[in-house]
């Protein structure tokens, strides 16, 4: 049973745009940190950008800090990333994940180890041609 549905991937030319959008189909988000993570062809997956529920503090990989941005809507069950000044070494299939976590007085931070991540969407593609 699919749990995070990706969209939004698609092919653009350097400097352009593109918004991802992650969909949590069978529970709610509210109460998970949520993270985006891509797998470049010959790499391995790499941490992209976190937030964390409740505060909605967020993280960002250096490579992307400036140009992506993570914003949720708990009432929509979406997380999304918003990608601005496009290169080609984003390219790369992009992958959102789900970290339970239920102390709302507590401080959520994104897990060191991808394995600690409760579910995982199935990936979307994005392509940036220079």
């Amino acid at each position: 049973q699919v749990q995070l549905v990706e969209s939004g991937g698609g092919s653009v030319q350097a400097g352009g745009s593109l918004s991802l959008t992650c969909e949590a189909r069978t529970f709610s988000l509210d109460e998970y940190g949520m993270g985006w993570f891509r797998r470049a062809p010959g790499k391995g997956r790499e941490a992209v950008a976190s937030i964390a529920p409740y505060d909605q503090t967020t993280y960002y990989s250096n490579s992307v800090k400036g140009r992506f941005t993570i914003p949720r809507d708990d009432a929509k069950n979406r997380v999304y990333l918003q990608m601005i000044n496009l290169k080609p070494g984003d390219t790369a299939v992009y992958y959102c994940a789900a970290d339970y976590f239920h102390d709302s007085w507590g401080e959520w931070e994104p897990p060191s180890l991808e394995g600690e991540y409760d579910y995982w969407g199935q990936g979307t593609q994005v392509t940036v041609s220079s």
